[in-house]
């Protein structure tokens, strides 16, 4: 049974409310696939099965934004936070729960961003406890991995990318609400993107140790997509690989290009 193709988009740190709006009315209006989204707002849906849906999109603005994107943004494209705290609603100042996520709207959150994991110093055990909070809140996760530019010399990419998906596979046995994003940190708003082979190789690697570490099923139903400086000149021959399932987009998610990201499966 084929995989749904799955475009994320990723704002960071950009937008105002103004911004915001401009790139809401821009989706709302943009003449995507008609079999773009998916029907209703829960994600916890079968992802993988026979359907008319044939891209799965959702979009990740700033925290500030989320309930003003959720609000306006046309049914069928789905809202991400870029994070979410492993604790319960409580004393943790300056941070978000699921269920607070939840209670908004949002179906999604981004975990694992090398941005996060580089800059904020987060590491692989933290990012496995949020994961776990989120999918037991009800809420899937987009989970991030990837090497640096030294790691990949030193022919360590696997090593390091098994290596931070196997901390999540210490806590989280049932992977079928989680789209694993494979974004090398060398290519993350460089300009440089993976070829289509070292991109495929990775995903591939990825595929095999799921099959070895979580289950053939996980293997064969779980959503790989790529990340790095995608493009809509790159994604096309990005898209034809076997285990490629979509993008996760961060400067293009801001841009009209980002439409045509959307619809590379058209």
């Amino acid at each position: 049974m084929a995989r749904r193709f799955f475009v994320g988009g990723n704002f960071k740190m950009n937008g105002s409310v103004k911004a915001i709006t401009d790139i809401i009315n821009g989706l709302n209006n943009a003449q995507l696939d008609p079999n773009v989204g998916m029907s209703g707002a829960d994600c916890f849906v079968d992802h993988n099965r026979e359907s008319d849906t044939v891209t799965e999109v959702v979009v990740a603005p700033s925290a500030l934004y989320l309930m003003l994107t959720r609000e306006h943004l046309r049914q069928g494209i789905e809202v991400a936070a870029q994070n979410v705290f492993d604790r319960p609603n409580g004393a943790f100042t300056g941070e978000i729960s699921v269920s607070q996520l939840k209670d908004a709207g949002i179906t999604w959150t981004i975990l694992g961003h090398s941005e996060r994991r580089v800059i904020l110093q987060e590491e692989s055990t933290l990012i496995a406890r949020k994961t776990e909070a989120a999918l037991n809140g009800g809420i899937g996760v987009i989970l991030c991995v990837g090497e640096s530019l030294e790691q990949r010399e030193a022919n360590k990419t696997i090593e390091v990318v098994t290596a931070q998906l196997a901390a999540v596979a210490e806590r989280v046995k049932d992977w079928s609400k989680i789209v694993i994003a494979y974004e090398p940190i060398w290519a993350i708003g460089t300009g440089k993107v993976a070829t289509t082979q070292q991109a495929q190789e990775v995903h591939y690697e990825i595929r095999k140790w799921l099959a070895s570490t979580v289950s053939q099923e996980a293997s064969e139903n779980t959503r790989i997509i790529y990340g790095g400086s995608v493009t809509d000149k790159n994604c096309r021959d990005l898209a034809t690989q076997p285990d490629i399932d979509g993008f996760l987009v961060g400067g293009a998610s801001l841009k009209p290009a980002f439409f045509d990201i959307v619809n590379v499966k058209r």
